[in-house]
Formats: C-alpha cells, structure tokens, sequence
C-alpha cells in the first residue's frame, strides 16, 4: 500500500511596491474620508456654545473650590499658629 498525499502549494507572496501601498493607502483613505457626515453650521453653533457654557461653569466650579479649601487652610493653620 501506497499512501499517495497531495500537497497543496500555497501561492507565493507578491511583493508589493512602496508606490502600490502608498496608492493603497490612500485609496482607502479617500474612501473613508466620503463616509463623514459633516455637522451642520446650526450644530456647530449650538455645540460650541454649551461647550463655551460648560468651561465657565467648571471653571467657577474649581475657583469657588479653591477659595474654600484655601480658606479652610487658613482658618486651621490660624487655630495651630
């Protein structure tokens, strides 16, 4: 008996050139870049305001808090002092 087996031969690798993976690449690139859906001028508007609204309040925020833990240091370093 005989064992008879076939070999399947995988295909050899193409080497691509720098210029065809460049090509490639910015194929790709453009194809993607068709795929955004842009904000409208409305949107933008809106969205920079509330992030305009949204710094001031944080801001305060952290000022108001480090007036009073400033205070607070100043009133128990008074107590030990």
């Amino acid at each position: 008996m005989s064992d008879v087996t076939t070999e399947v031969k995988k295909p050899e690798k193409e080497k691509k050139s720098f210029f065809s993976k460049v090509g490639k690449f910015f194929r790709g690139y453009v194809s993607e870049f068709k795929k955004i859906v842009w904000p409208t001028w409305k949107q933008v508007r809106k969205n920079t305001l509330v992030t305009i609204v949204m710094v001031i309040a944080v801001g305060i925020f952290i000022w108001l808090l480090d007036f009073a833990f400033g205070w607070l240091l100043d009133f128990v370093l008074g107590l030990i002092g």
